[in-house]
């Protein structure tokens, strides 16, 4: 099997991964997985799609990340990995798509108007 790679985002999160057969190691920014996320609840996100399907020992995955916050830097590695399933193997979309693995998740942080404190809040508003 030659090299699969794909993309996944999430806020500020971009996650690119080169996916190839191998015996289940996971590899970002050249670090291992338990070491660059260290809470086992981002380590569940980013396997996700793996267990999912059955095949977490089936493939060496290298992920480059940059941006973003440790979740974001999760769920956009969840994404790009499922993408990069579904390029192998195009039956494992309905499982993936079931769990909500497929779905580009776009809600970005608004932005901050001109003459407010933030993007929502408003001054206190003064009749006198």
């Amino acid at each position: 099997m030659e090299v699969i790679n794909a993309i996944g985002r999430r806020k500020e999160a971009v996650a690119r991964i080169y996916m190839s057969a191998g015996k289940g190691q996971i590899t970002i920014n050249k670090r291992d997985l338990a070491v660059y996320f260290p809470p086992a609840t981002l380590q569940y996100i980013v396997k996700q799609p793996l267990n999912v399907l059955g095949v977490a020992a089936n493939y060496d995955i290298k992920i480059n990340l940059c941006g973003g916050g440790f979740k974001g830097q999760a769920e956009a590695v969840r994404l790009a990995i499922s993408r990069a399933l579904v390029k192998i193997d195009a039956e494992s979309k309905p499982a993936l798509k079931a769990e909500g693995f497929m779905t580009r998740d776009s809600r970005v942080v608004e932005r901050k108007k001109p003459g407010q404190p933030k993007a929502r809040k408003k001054f206190q508003f003064s009749k006198r």
